[in-house]
């Protein structure tokens, strides 16, 4: 559906099967990327779950299920990139962590909070291990934002009253204010910029 509206904007995208606990489709997303276009030199890992159980309630399938996505995912993503992005000069990465991979939250799952906080890290280290070759790794941490993922707990007032009373802006942040950090970041405007930490939260850990 994303790739018919961008074409019909007059844009060029490419729809690409992708399941990021699978190497097999890092790479081929990879190849196909650098088939349409001549390279890459942008990767955005984006994909996660997440789970709302307390630590005695979650089963070791529920950690191993979410950590495979959020985490393992991410470093497969960034493994498969980085040959290609050698090949184009550089690159940037974007991880999307969260607000709670920098604290903790009594109300979210242990191992959302913990596959995210991982992001952190991993981005850091690649970072520093890739930078002599100018390719940026960096994380973004957004807080509360309104995505199908958050349906559910918005839908709870009880909730939605927890999580808004912790956000300084008093509201859940957009898709679109996410994207234009990720678009910075991805973008050469930010090129001195490496192993950083953008959070887009509302000032939730200012506090």
């Amino acid at each position: 559906k994303v790739e018919a509206e961008i074409q019909e904007m007059g844009g060029h995208a490419s729809y690409v099967h992708l399941d990021v606990t699978s190497e097999n489709d890092w790479l081929n997303a990879v190849q196909v990327a650098v088939d349409s276009y001549g390279k890459l030199d942008v990767l955005v890992n984006n994909a996660g779950i997440s789970l709302n159980k307390k630590i005695e309630a979650t089963t070791e399938k529920d950690w191993d299920r979410v950590m495979e996505i959020n985490a393992k995912g991410v470093f497969l993503g960034t493994r498969a990139a980085i040959p290609e992005m050698r090949k184009a000069g550089g690159g940037s990465i974007v991880n999307i962590s969260s607000q709670l991979g920098l604290v903790g939250m009594a109300e979210s799952s242990p191992q959302y909070q913990s596959s995210k906080g991982a992001v952190r890290i991993f981005t850091k280290s690649a970072a520093i291990q890739y930078a002599p070759e100018g390719i940026r790794v960096n994380s973004v941490h957004p807080g509360p934002i309104v995505t199908p993922m958050t349906e559910a707990r918005r839908s709870d007032s009880a909730v939605q009253q927890v999580m808004v009373s912790r956000i300084p802006l008093g509201r859940y942040g957009e898709s679109e204010d996410v994207a234009y950090g990720v678009l910075y970041l991805a973008s050469d405007e930010s090129s001195f910029v490496t192993g950083g930490e953008l959070v887009i939260d509302g000032g939730w850990t200012a506090q």
